[in-house]
């Protein structure tokens, strides 16, 4: 990560606090991932035709077998990723794998993890009240989610999706705040444009702060750079949009230190506390 760039203590914080570990910049994890994604966000280090559910690319695995999987390794990793892609398309994903650790009793042993992008609101639509519940009280587990742009413009430009998207990110990360889940965020802030970079920075932490005031500090800027299956995607623009992302860091640095004091921006970042949800639970 460039200097000025904060750094990502993402899973490794919530990991070693679940699991009574010593921090560390560097820990183990297995790897599973979904291939399919609804967006295609041009810096994905992830080949575009391992993203579209390709059977060549993929096959169809249950919970148990993934566990079987990480079981034959001749030491396991302590923290099990489901990736992407987007996890959930799969809504039940994280539901059967948590079932799936609980029946072997590794709960004390496996720290779950996933990503989310934010783009449908299948947690809700295919899974019961109860089996949120499951998954919200589950308390070795943890859920980030990447806010794909700092404005419409940007958020379409990086993910080829329609502008009407932006929105939704801020109103399911709002729900998925009141159900209880070890939550935190990324943002990426690659953009076509710089002008009125810190109005329109201004605004971004103005939404994050609508669906909880601390959630910028729960929220892990990540720097883009160039992996080699993006190398064939990148244009002049996206050259640029890549030395714009410096200009945006800069204005959400600036952001945070308007709105929160140096000690609140030193505090771990599993030490953030959000509001109390709805339902009664602290979060």
């Amino acid at each position: 990560t460039t200097s000025c760039w904060p750094s990502n203590p993402l899973p490794l914080d919530p990991a070693a606090k679940v699991l009574g570990l010593d921090k560390s910049n560097l820990i183990l994890a297995q790897v599973f991932q979904n291939a399919a994604c609804n967006w295609r966000c041009w810096y994905c280090f992830v080949p575009f035709n391992l993203l579209n559910a390709n059977p060549e690319y993929s096959k169809w695995v249950t919970a148990s077998e993934l566990l079987d999987l990480y079981l034959s390794e001749p030491n396991p990793p302590r923290i099990i990723d489901l990736t992407g892609g987007q996890p959930d398309l799969v809504p039940e994903w994280v539901l059967w794998m948590i079932q799936e650790i609980k029946m072997r009793g590794l709960e004390s042993q496996i720290y779950l993890w996933s990503d989310d992008n934010l783009s449908n609101d299948y947690f809700w639509r295919f899974l019961s009240e109860t089996e949120r519940e499951i998954v919200a009280t589950y308390p070795s587990y943890g859920r980030v989610c990447c806010f794909k742009g700092f404005n419409e413009e940007s958020f379409s430009f990086n993910t080829s999706a329609h502008e009407n998207c932006y929105d939704q990110q801020f109103s399911l990360m709002k729900r998925l705040i009141a159900l209880g889940i070890d939550l935190y965020a990324y943002a990426t802030f690659t953009s076509p444009s710089t002008s009125n970079i810190a109005e329109d920075m201004a605004r971004f932490v103005d939404r994050l702060q609508v669906v909880d005031h601390n959630l910028p500090l729960r929220t892990v800027p990540l720097e883009v750079k160039i992996f080699t299956p993006v190398k064939r995607r990148l244009t002049d623009v996206h050259q640029d949009a890549m030395k714009n992302q410096f200009f945006a860091i800069e204005a959400w640095q600036e952001e945070l230190s308007r709105r929160f004091s140096n000690y609140e921006r030193q505090i771990c970042i599993t030490d953030i506390p959000f509001s109390t949800s709805p339902c009664g639970r602290a979060i």
